[in-house]
């Protein structure tokens, strides 16, 4: 049975794609909702068949009739779809709902004006949110409640730490570091496991020693009150073999080039944002909308 801030509530997942279905996952593993407290909507009668299978959860590829059921409304869908999502929900939103977004760069007064609703909360979730270990940055806009906050928390607890900051800003930037930042780890430990099977280890082996060092070295620095940099002086001994390697990586300039990469993707989630707050131009489109 579902206890706390959620119980009784009436999720609805507008877009059904990979997020939307780790938010479902983790929502139920721990027991915040009932799979029949769960409605997911998308465009495909056969991902929201899969859906029903893995979770019991409610499916429809009615957007409307979805939100129209709902007191909190989870938009889930990819950004360059959001606008006629928008436009489709306008004028069907219960007066009392949460609006409650995952959608990147899309900012909290392009969904207030798209729907005529002003109770929306923004969040930036990132992937490792699938298994629980996820980091997620979110705001609200004046209008969300302290109920409503204390909503949102009790979602975003199942998926990982969440962490509230009071200038939206900061949501693009978050996208741009844990947001975007396991694609930074993954490229780091893909390479990591290249050099490891140049050296001569098997694929397999390489892999095993990447992830349980990325994953040891984590969980070190979370439980350390520690400078990243003392822990990275504890291993590195004059004249060492860790001396030679961050030699070498400070010669290929790794700071400057991530730091870039960061900017980056900063300035898209902005971009990604004014583009949200163009005109509709053309007929409404509401197929492909799933988000991932």
């Amino acid at each position: 049975m579902a206890t706390g801030e959620l119980q009784e509530l009436t999720l609805a997942f507008i877009g059904s794609g990979t997020m939307a279905e780790a938010m479902i996952q983790a929502l139920l593993r721990a027991g915040e909702v009932t799979p029949e407290q769960i409605i997911a909507s998308g465009p495909r009668v056969e991902r929201g068949d899969e859906l029903r299978a893995r979770y019991g959860v409610r499916v429809t590829t009615d957007n409307v009739a979805a939100a129209g059921k709902a007191d909190i409304v989870i938009l889930s869908v990819k950004p360059q779809v959001l606008p006629f999502v928008l436009a489709e929900l306008r004028g069907h939103i219960r007066p009392t709902a949460l609006v409650f977004s995952i959608v990147a760069g899309s900012p909290i007064t392009t969904i207030r004006a798209g729907l005529n609703h002003d109770a929306v909360v923004r969040t930036m979730p990132n992937t490792p949110a699938q298994i629980g270990e996820g980091m997620t940055v979110w705001t609200a806009a004046p209008a969300v409640t302290e109920e409503q906050r204390a909503q949102t928390q009790a979602i975003l607890q199942t998926m990982g730490l969440e962490m509230y900051v009071t200038h939206e800003d900061a949501l693009n930037m978050a996208t741009a570091v844990s947001g975007t930042g396991p694609t930074y780890v993954f490229l780091l430990m893909e390479a990591l496991v290249d050099a490891a099977v140049h050296l001569g280890f098997s694929r397999r082996q390489a892999r095993t020693l990447v992830i349980q060092t990325v994953l040891g070295s984590a969980k070190f620095a979370q439980q350390s009150d520690l400078h990243l940099a003392q822990l990275r002086n504890m291993v590195t001994s004059p004249g060492g073999t860790s001396a030679e390697a961050i030699y070498q990586l400070e010669k290929g300039r790794m700071r400057t080039i991530l730091s870039k990469a960061i900017w980056a993707a900063y300035k898209k989630s902005r971009l990604l944002g004014e583009r949200a707050q163009q005109p509709l131009e053309g007929p409404l489109k509401v197929g492909n909308e799933e988000e991932g």
